[in-house]
């Protein structure tokens, strides 16, 4: 199912707004940054997180000059983050398209980075809202701040279910729950709704990060990543945490340890896939999935009272859930 049209359906206007301004943001005259900036310009995206803020905002009043600020703010935030975790990671690849680092150089990514930072803080300063421009900074604090917790958790023997949700929450949860937090703050929501927005922010955003590592045990061009490539990066997700400590392999844990010291071979890796599958770690990902679905779904039933905004959430929470890419 297409849930995309029922998703911009009650924001279609003002998504278009949006996109204007987001494409204004990075203007520049002639030289390499402008080139890099058309670059990142031109590889667009769904804008799942703009259409948050949007949504939430229509919720709870209406979509203003404000909430476009802060929507655009926040979506340069979240790419100059993505500018620079593409230096940290090494990758050569972001949605299909080649990185900056991957068609200039790390000095020149790391340096845009930095002016679509700036730039951010620019457009959220003209909300002219000291709540949300706290949000904002407090945001990229988290990001950075989780970052470091992944990149310390490849030291740290223990594998457990609590510091992978940690580092969820300082990395996707916190996107989303910023963006709901302030949609709701823009439209001049209470706090005690600013909070429920929060929450309801944070389990989607756990939501999308587990399907986003279910997809690492199969292999799909559709992904546009090969089986296994989390662990070759070191990381370890749900689906292979939950069959380590379910069944206590000791096989499996030693070869866990190798995934964490980036010492693991293509074949181990494929062992490490085989045994998650056959242990039921799949199955488990995806019931955590709908539990945190179910708690989406009280905000939905309690909070929003617009039949149309209630349908675009709706379809937005099915869109995470049940994407394939």
């Amino acid at each position: 199912m297409d849930y995309l049209p029922l998703i911009k359906q009650p924001i279609s206007s003002e998504l278009t707004d949006f996109i204007e301004l987001f494409n204004h943001s990075l203007d520049h005259g002639d030289g390499m940054l402008a080139q890099a900036l058309d670059h990142i310009r031109e590889r667009g995206g769904k804008r799942m997180r703009p259409m948050l803020i949007l949504l939430m905002a229509k919720n709870f009043g209406e979509v203003t000059e404000v909430t476009q600020y802060a929507a655009v703010g926040l979506e340069l935030l979240h790419t100059a983050s993505l500018v620079h975790d593409d230096v940290v990671d090494e990758s050569e690849e972001r949605r299909g398209q080649a990185s900056v680092n991957a068609v200039y150089d790390n000095k020149v990514s790391v340096l845009v980075g930095d002016y679509i930072l700036s730039t951010a803080l620019l457009y959220v300063s003209y909300t002219h809202r000291e709540r949300i421009v706290r949000y904002l900074a407090q945001l990229g604090r988290t990001l950075s701040d989780g970052e470091i917790l992944q990149l310390s958790n490849i030291q740290n023997q223990e594998i457990s279910e609590e510091v992978y949700y940690n580092i969820i929450k300082g990395k996707t949860a916190a996107l989303f729950e910023a963006c709901s937090a302030i949609g709701a703050e823009a439209s001049g929501a209470s706090g005690a709704d600013v909070e429920q927005a929060k929450k309801f922010g944070q389990n989607l955003g756990i939501i999308f990060q587990i399907r986003d590592d279910i997809f690492d045990y199969y292999d799909s061009k559709e992904i546009g990543k090969p089986t296994g490539n989390d662990m070759a990066e070191g990381k370890l997700t749900l689906p292979v945490i939950y069959a380590l400590n379910s069944t206590g392999n000791k096989e499996m844990f030693r070869l866990a340890q190798k995934v964490k010291s980036r010492e693991i071979k293509s074949d181990e890796i494929a062992r490490l896939v085989a045994f998650t599958k056959e242990n039921g770690g799949i199955e488990y990902a995806d019931k955590r999935m709908w539990d945190f679905h179910g708690e989406c779904r009280q905000f939905l039933d309690t909070k929003v009272t617009d039949p149309a905004i209630k349908r675009a959430l709706e379809a937005y929470l099915d869109f995470v859930i049940e994407r394939n890419n």
